[in-house]
Formats: C-alpha cells, sequence, structure tokens
C-alpha cells in the first residue's frame, strides 16, 4: 500500500450545476464537485466567493442539475470561467433556461434531472464562502429519462463524476447490484 497526505478524494464526487440569477435576472451557472446528500431532504455544498455566493446572498433559491457525458464541456465552463469576468456565460455555454416552478432560479433543459433547492443554513459563513445546506423542494426529471417504474432512470442519464486525483470527468457505469437485497445472500 502506498501512503498520500491527506486531499480532496472522497469518491465519488458528483458534477453538479448550480444555478441562480444574478442582480439583473440573467441566468448563472456554475460547476461546484464539492456536494452531497445532508439528510433525506436536504443536501450540502461547499462553495467559495463566486458570483453565485452573491446571488444566493441576494436570494435563497437555487438548483442543482447532475453534469453528463453531453453537457461535460459546458459545465466545465461554467467551472473555469467567473461569473464576476463573464456576465452570461450560461449563453456561451450554449444553454437554455426557464424559471423554475418552485424556486426563483433557472432551470437548464439540457440537464436530464434538476432538483429546485432552497437555502435552509448556511455554516461558517466568511468572506471565502461557506457550506450550504438546500432544502430540496421539488425535482424536474426530463420524462426521456425516466423508466418503466416511472422514477428517473439513473443509467440512462450519463451522469459523470469528477476525479480530483487526477483532474479529469469519468462517466458512470451500468448498474452492477441491488442496494438493501444482495448482501442478504451473506445472512
Amino acid at each position: 500500500m502506498k501512503n498520500f497526505k491527506p486531499k480532496a478524494w472522497l469518491l465519488p464526487q458528483p458534477v453538479v450545476i448550480i444555478g441562480t440569477y444574478d442582480a439583473d435576472g440573467t441566468p448563472n451557472a456554475m460547476n461546484a464537485a464539492w456536494a452531497g446528500q445532508w439528510d433525506m431532504n436536504e443536501i450540502m455544498i461547499s462553495l467559495g466567493s463566486h458570483a453565485t455566493t452573491e446571488n444566493l446572498n441576494r436570494c435563497s433559491d437555487f438548483t442543482v442539475s447532475f453534469a453528463t457525458v453531453d453537457t461535460m464541456v459546458g459545465a466545465d465552463y461554467v467551472g473555469i470561467v467567473s461569473g464576476k469576468k463573464v456576465h452570461d456565460k450560461v449563453e456561451k455555454a450554449g444553454w437554455k433556461s426557464v424559471k423554475g416552478e418552485n424556486v426563483n432560479a433557472p432551470i437548464f433543459s439540457c440537464f436530464p434531472i434538476t432538483m429546485e433547492c432552497r437555502i435552509k443554513e448556511k455554516l461558517f459563513e466568511s468572506e471565502s464562502g461557506f457550506y450550504l445546506i438546500g432544502e430540496i423542494v421539488n425535482i424536474v426529471c426530463d420524462e426521456a429519462y425516466l423508466a418503466e417504474d416511472g422514477k428517473p432512470d439513473v443509467e440512462k442519464m450519463q451522469l459523470i463524476t469528477f476525479d480530483p486525483v487526477h483532474n479529469g470527468y469519468i462517466a458512470l457505469g451500468n448498474r452492477v447490484g441491488n442496494a438493501f437485497h444482495d448482501g442478504t445472500a451473506l445472512k
């Protein structure tokens, strides 16, 4: 075994796109990898100082979309270009949006699944950012990505994860088992 110094290598890391509106109503998006489930209907995102954090200080509503193989280039672009320097980076990414039905935030039509969220709490807020605890208000899924049971089919979505070890993106693969079931074979 080889040892490494502590790094942000929790794997896999989802590639999430946070959607907000700028002060003038222009849709804004940023790529964030440090996100995860907080509770049954809550998520957590670690945010630095960005145009997105400024937008969230004005309005607590936001959306979270999951990047895919098809949206990877645009998703990377909105992560490397600051909304403080490029005002309408969503347009340059080629994305279209509509206002969420349940939150005052954009839903980008190119993503198969989007969570409409609202800030529940900010933790350790400072000039360098904060940890956001967001309440999931609603989940919107493109009907093309529904399974036969009417629920979202994650395998169809071709979601990607961030590889922090080699700074890359990896496509999620196929189903390999059944949670809360396969382990019963060892009982």
